[in-house]
């Protein structure tokens, strides 16, 4: 298994914590016919929040990392929020 970690922080963070936990279908949706995904979680955090893929392998987690990206990019840019921090498991 892999999983790929992303902890946002900075301002506008828990706020767009909120809009993530409101659009959660949405953006799993968008993951879930990854190969090989198995989950996709949040969890808020007191400076914002994580968000953890698990995937089969480390190509699952690649890819679903780009798609992240993107709809980030299209739905949360305006937020403010740091650029998240990623960590990848293995």
């Amino acid at each position: 298994m892999h999983a790929v970690v992303r902890t946002f922080s900075g301002p506008s963070a828990k706020q767009l914590f909120d809009m993530l936990g409101a659009r959660k279908q949405e953006v799993e949706a968008l993951i879930r016919p990854v190969q090989g995904f198995v989950c996709y979680s949040l969890i808020r955090t007191s400076e914002g929040g994580v968000s953890v893929t698990v995937c089969e392998d480390k190509s699952g987690t690649d890819q679903s990392s780009q798609i992240a990206r993107d709809w980030m990019g299209k739905n949360a840019a305006d937020f403010g929020v740091n650029v998240p921090t990623i960590v990848a498991i293995r």
